[in-house]
């Protein structure tokens, strides 16, 4: 398993935030973190990244336990992050973002992610690439963030709801996107509130309410109507 998350756990202050957490993304998969707005998805990626201190559990990437190392570690061993802020450097070119993020892939086992191949498969991001990034559009600034952490080339990428407050223009191109990078092989760890983009992306589900892991299973058993997932998914 490329991804392994066991038993996490992570505090703000005095409130227990994550609590016990188990979690697995495979290589070429798209998994989606599912439940409502407070119940710990962000936190479960932050964590995952390092930006959120875990208080016990483990983080493995490819075997090798990440939870204590820090974000930057993380990053170069192979794991990029798309928060969910759109952060842009907004003094600087669509071209310049783009370079910033640019880092050699951890193996050679697929073909590289650079800006030329970004502009190939994203003609929106090659026609703004000497404008200010801070002058884009919110949906804009959204595939701009992801297109940079894409040329870093991690194996394995956490996105961070990536069509919210989104027209659906850009909705479907930001889908484009993520449903190319698992093509490509990268394996996607996905927060989504949407479920009709939940089903487009993603092969298996976790549903989380007040911090735990209440159900997992296949997109289809969501599809299907099945009686105990929907019941754990309108309970949180």
């Amino acid at each position: 398993m490329l991804l392994e998350v066991e038993d996490l756990n992570a505090h703000y202050g005095k409130s227990h935030v994550l609590q016990g957490v188990s979690l697995s993304v495979d290589a070429g998969e798209t998994v989606c973190l599912l439940g409502r707005n407070g119940v710990g998805k962000s936190t479960t990626l932050k964590a995952i990244m390092g930006l959120v201190p875990p208080t016990c559990g483990a983080v493995r990437l490819k075997g090798q336990a990440i939870e204590r190392s820090k974000p930057w570690t993380i990053a170069r061993l192979g794991i990029g992050y798309v928060p969910e802020d759109r952060r842009v450097f907004g003094s600087n070119t669509v071209h310049e973002n783009l370079l910033l993020g640019v880092k050699a892939p951890v193996t050679g086992a697929k073909p590289a992610w650079t800006v030329d191949r970004i502009f190939e498969l994203l003609p929106r991001l090659r026609e703004r690439s000497a404008q200010l990034a801070g002058t884009l559009s919110g949906g804009e600034q959204q595939i701009l963030t992801i297109a940079r952490t894409l040329v870093g080339n991690p194996e394995v990428l956490l996105v961070d709801e990536p069509t919210e407050g989104l027209a659906p223009l850009i909705v479907a191109e930001v889908e484009k996107i993520l449903v190319e990078i698992q093509a490509s092989g990268t394996a996607v760890l996905l927060v989504e509130q949407a479920l009709d983009t939940a089903f487009t992306l993603a092969t298996r589900a976790y549903v989380m309410s007040k911090g735990k892991v209440v159900w997992s299973g296949k997109m289809d058993a969501l599809k299907a109507g099945d009686e105990d997932s929907h019941r754990h998914l309108l309970a949180v």
